[in-house]
């Protein structure tokens, strides 16, 4: 009888069954954001409340990992679950030809149009030219609706001369600060579907807080006030082609403004989902495309921006790799959960199909968490592994390897450097002569996760 009874409710409120049993998916990508530049990781010099909100009434991961050290490849590698010891972009590059998304691979978004889900993705696409009519467009790979920057160079500046929607290049008036037209176009889709009552997968891959120190002027101006002792700083970045990017004075403040920003912002968004009533049924996950960088005049030593980690944005340490990741479902996350379980993008793919009961492509690399999201039983990797390639011949650069306590790093030709990460979070003391046996394995899994690539054949 509560079946019925159940039924019938939803019947007469013009609900669909089927459509409330699927979950909506937010996920939410900054771009560059180190694992302490959140104050529920530690940071202590601005506070992020609203995104931390994400994971204090949900589910807070200590040991989650980027697909890459840049951008382009780790994006990559989310969309289509394949790790970058495999995936086709092992670095960030200038050719098209190279960095767009290959049509052969099965992407998370075109998953999800075939469960019935409505997709749009929000800012920096990052594989490719977002206007044109070709392979490079986000359209092509599964999104119904595209709102952001036409390519990720001109993703650099927040004042660009245009912005694409759905294939479309609009101008904009000089001075228009463009990141706030993306997360408004991306708050419309959110409510478009959840007045529908359709199951939406919602793709945020915001530029924030990457290059340009770029923020509204006003909150630009509250943070000068806080910290006016760099007022005098300049932080200059560069965008292309035909795009201007303006300097910043006062850098630190900068990224303060841009940050309180996307939290307010944030918090819109969770305000909306209870007033839709979609709240319970939407799964909202927030983290980042790789570790902290060093452009455009941010600090990340001031800001401690990796918390603690070594390295930051083109390393392979653990500063440019691994990521916060906060995950809300009230439905079905315990509020105030801590995870150390060890996850990578490339799980992400396989994490949603399972989610919303669809079959995982052949070949991908991940593993779903959901269990862990749930509090279940939880499946572990051997190991994660990763593989970092610059400029367009995509000559090998670095490799990583964690498999469990151990952390591996070696840089092309040279020998491999071993780090006991329950003792020595920080890679600050190199034991590979100590344990010869663990570097054997390390060099086992590098030997099978490697594929060459089909472009470049090493």
């Amino acid at each position: 009888m509560n079946k019925i009874f159940a039924l019938c409710l939803l019947l007469a409120f013009g609900l669909s069954l089927k459509a409330q049993e699927k979950p909506n998916v937010i996920y939410i990508l900054a771009d560059d954001l180190g694992w302490g530049d959140l104050s529920i990781y530690g940071q202590k010099k601005m506070s992020t409340p609203q995104i931390d909100k994400i994971g204090l009434e949900g589910l807070k991961f200590t040991d989650h990992y980027s697909g890459n050290t840049v951008c382009s490849p780790s994006r990559a590698v989310l969309l289509t679950g394949k790790h970058s010891g495999r995936i086709y972009l092992r670095g960030n590059v200038r050719d098209k030809s190279i960095a767009s998304m290959k049509t052969e691979l099965k992407t998370l978004p075109e998953i999800m149009q075939d469960a019935g889900y409505a997709t749009g993705a929000f800012g920096k696409w990052g594989l490719g030219i977002t206007s044109n009519k070709g392979v490079e467009n986000p359209l092509n790979h599964g999104f119904d609706e595209f709102v952001g920057w036409k390519s990720q160079m001109i993703a650099h500046t927040y004042y660009p001369t245009s912005y694409v929607e759905n294939g479309k290049e609009i101008p904009l008036k000089p001075n228009t600060f463009v990141h706030d037209i993306i997360m408004n176009k991306a708050f419309d889709f959110i409510k478009k579907n959840a007045k529908a009552d359709k199951p939406f997968f919602c793709y945020i891959p915001t530029a924030v807080p990457h290059a340009a120190m770029h923020a509204p002027p006003e909150l630009h101006k509250k943070w000068q006030k806080v910290f006016p002792q760099f007022n005098k700083k300049i932080g200059k970045y560069g965008a292309g082609p035909g795009e201007k990017c303006p300097p910043v004075k006062n850098p630190i403040a900068g990224f303060a403004a841009m940050m309180e920003n996307l939290d307010n912002q944030i918090g819109f968004m969770m305000n909306m989902l209870k007033e839709f009533g979609i709240d319970d049924n939407t799964i909202v996950i927030f983290t980042s495309d790789n570790g902290a960088h060093k452009e455009g005049g941010h600090d990340p030593v001031f800001w401690n921006s990796t918390g603690g980690l070594k390295g930051h944005k083109r390393v392979m340490h653990e500063g440019g790799i691994r990521v916060p990741m906060l995950v809300r479902w009230p439905k079905h996350i315990k509020a105030g959960r801590v995870s150390k379980h060890q996850s990578s993008f490339q799980d992400v793919l396989p994490t949603i199909c399972e989610l919303i009961d669809q079959p995982i492509p052949a070949n991908v690399d991940g593993i779903s968490f959901l269990p862990e999201l749930k509090g279940e039983s939880q499946a572990k990797h051997k190991y994660l592994y990763w593989e970092f390639r610059k400029g367009n011949e995509q000559k090998l650069f670095s490799q990583a390897v964690r498999m469990g306590k151990w952390k591996a790093y070696r840089e092309a030709g040279k020998k491999i450097q071993l780090y006991n990460l329950d003792k020595d979070r920080g890679e600050k003391t190199d034991i590979a002569s100590k344990f010869p046996e663990v570097v054997g394995e390390i060099e086992k899994a590098i030997k099978d996760a490697h594929r060459p690539l089909p472009n470049f054949k090493k």
